[in-house]
């Protein structure tokens, strides 16, 4: 058996023929394997899917109670059987409930990264390596340039600010699912225990966060507070609430934007950002060269994103490597489509 005989890129995603499934796939399906919650990658429609109970809620969450007609719960670790494979769930350190996708048939296996990052995260399970013969990376920030650095100092950049400029407002665009409450908990663990107030699109999901015994501290709607209120005070917004009407209820708002993306400093510009925060959920160019190393995989297969960079450099080190050119993944949460909003904003 080959590793395309397991798994193949399709018009609809990731097809597993063996297993009669597909991974993230982009148009409704009969049996679908969700990695996480991002809306790119969890869609509405599919008739059975099988995630981690934090991304089926998620799903719940954004599309209703109806949005697949069956759903299954696997954990972390657990082996479930389907068609002629074994399907197993790793923690991809990307968000709450996020999965790599362990696929095994006869004696080979491929891991499914989904989205992932190798970096500190207080909201999610961290990342776990995983060995396999074929691994399928991600490649959102798969240019060296892409060094995301550490997301604590980026945070010290925010606090810093809110000091020097008591008299102003902060507002902080970042994506609902993981960016925002991942903020927050840096917020806290820097020391920053003041009230933190939300845009209305964030409330439900860092609610979620929060009954997942997530600890956020105090956070509060901004909704119907005074302007004069909100002077030296940390809003988060999502990315498209921050260029429109809705910040004139701030007091001399300093916009900031947390992003990957923020390391290129034109597109921050772009964008009309004073304050470019560097924090992404995925993992940067040493993140992949890295992960790819440690998986032992002799193959690997890059998606979502810049593929080619990273393709080169897996060849270079005289492993085999090809892009997969799957479409319809534009990632709510740090996309290839740079600043493009989150659907649900």
């Amino acid at each position: 058996m080959r590793p395309q005989d397991i798994l193949l890129p399709v018009a609809s995603g990731l097809c597993c023929k063996p297993g009669g499934f597909h991974i993230d796939p982009v148009r409704p399906v009969e049996r679908a394997v969700i990695t996480h919650g991002h809306s790119d990658h969890a869609r509405a429609g599919h008739g059975a899917v099988l995630a981690t109970q934090e991304t089926l809620d998620m799903m719940r969450l954004r599309y209703g109670e109806n949005f697949a007609g069956t759903t299954q719960a696997i954990r972390y670790g657990e082996e479930i059987r389907l068609g002629d494979v074994s399907v197993k769930f790793h923690p991809a350190g990307h968000v709450l409930g996020s999965a790599q996708v362990a696929v095994t048939a006869k004696d080979i296996c491929i891991v499914a990264s989904g989205d992932y990052k190798d970096a500190p995260d207080p909201t999610c399970t961290p990342f776990e390596l995983v060995t396999c013969d074929v691994f399928i990376t991600e490649a959102t920030f798969g240019l060296p340039v892409f060094r995301h650095g550490d997301a604590a100092n980026e945070v010290k950049k925010l606090l810093a600010s809110v000091a020097l400029f008591p008299e102003r407002a902060h507002l902080v665009g970042a994506y609902s699912l993981g960016k925002a409450q991942r903020v927050i908990a840096l917020l806290r663990q820097a020391g920053y225990d003041a009230p933190i107030y939300l845009h209305g699109a964030m409330e439900k999901i860092t609610q979620y966060y929060q009954s997942r015994g997530i600890a956020l501290g105090d956070l509060r709607p901004v909704m119907g507070v005074k302007k004069a209120a909100l002077a030296g005070t940390i809003t988060l917004a999502p990315p498209s609430a921050t260029s429109d009407l809705w910040t004139r209820r701030f007091p001399d708002p300093i916009t900031a934007f947390a992003s990957g993306w923020m390391r290129v400093r034109a597109r921050a510009r772009q964008r009309g950002i004073e304050l470019p925060l560097v924090i992404s959920d995925h993992a940067d160019w040493d993140g992949l060269t890295a992960t790819i190393t440690a998986t032992g995989a002799g193959e690997i297969w890059v998606t979502h994103g810049q593929e080619d960079a990273l393709v080169h450099w897996c060849q270079s080190k005289g492993l085999r490597a090809k892009p997969l050119d799957l479409v319809g993944y534009g990632d709510e949460g740090e996309s290839e489509t740079p600043l493009q909003d989150e659907a649900e904003a």
